[in-house]
């Protein structure tokens, strides 16, 4: 199976970047031991920023910007993180999925994550993202992640889960979708099995 995360930070090193390869570990640790393999890629936008703006003015992607979308648009699973400014997602995360096809995630299962620096953006995942990829078709798991800067090492309490518990979830979410979906027999299988029953029919 291929999983790609998206992850929008800036700085070096990344907040958002760690919550994508956490995120990516929880998927891992729940369909490797059903016996799936899993091969992760995480697309940086920092290092395609400029190639991003170019394709938005030119039309026409450098070899490095190409290959992101074509990983992203042939995954088996997405996890997209961004960090908040103005209380929604990046520019950034926003113009590179500006470049995918409004077709091209139909059906793929998404998990939908952000970074900020309080907790009172958190609802940029209802208001922000799933409408995005709801826009692009993609089937966004129920459980989005959310990490303020005082997430980070807490556990919870009795009320609410901390951040391990919300990413495993997540993470176990996003899994269970691609197992799912990965089951699901190709459009061709289909065929032959509406065939097969078609031909199995017996008229008086």
């Amino acid at each position: 199976m291929r999983l790609v995360a998206v992850s929008a930070g800036l700085s070096t090193p990344s907040g958002t970047r760690l919550l994508a390869d956490r995120l990516a570990e929880a998927v891992h640790g729940e369909l490797e031991p059903q016996g799936y393999e899993v091969e992760s890629r995480v697309v940086e936008l920092r290092e395609l920023a400029v190639a991003i703006a170019n394709h938005l003015v030119t039309g026409f992607p450098p070899p490095p910007l190409a290959a992101a979308i074509d990983a992203v648009t042939g995954a088996d699973g997405l996890i997209a993180v961004t960090p908040v400014f103005s209380a929604s997602y990046s520019g950034l995360f926003k113009s590179f999925f500006d470049l995918i096809d409004p077709g091209a995630l139909t059906g793929r299962p998404v998990l939908v994550a952000a970074t900020g620096g309080t907790a009172r953006h958190s609802l940029v995942l209802e208001h922000a993202l799933r409408p995005l990829f709801a826009y692009l078709r993609a089937v966004v798991v129920p459980t989005g992640v959310y990490a303020a800067s005082e997430d980070w090492g807490t556990g919870g309490d009795a009320y609410a889960e901390g951040l391990p518990a919300r990413i495993r979830r997540a993470g176990s979410e996003l899994g269970a979708l691609m197992a799912a979906r990965s089951a699901d027999p190709e459009p061709g299988d289909e065929i032959s099995a509406l065939e097969r029953q078609l031909s199995d029919l017996r008229f008086d």
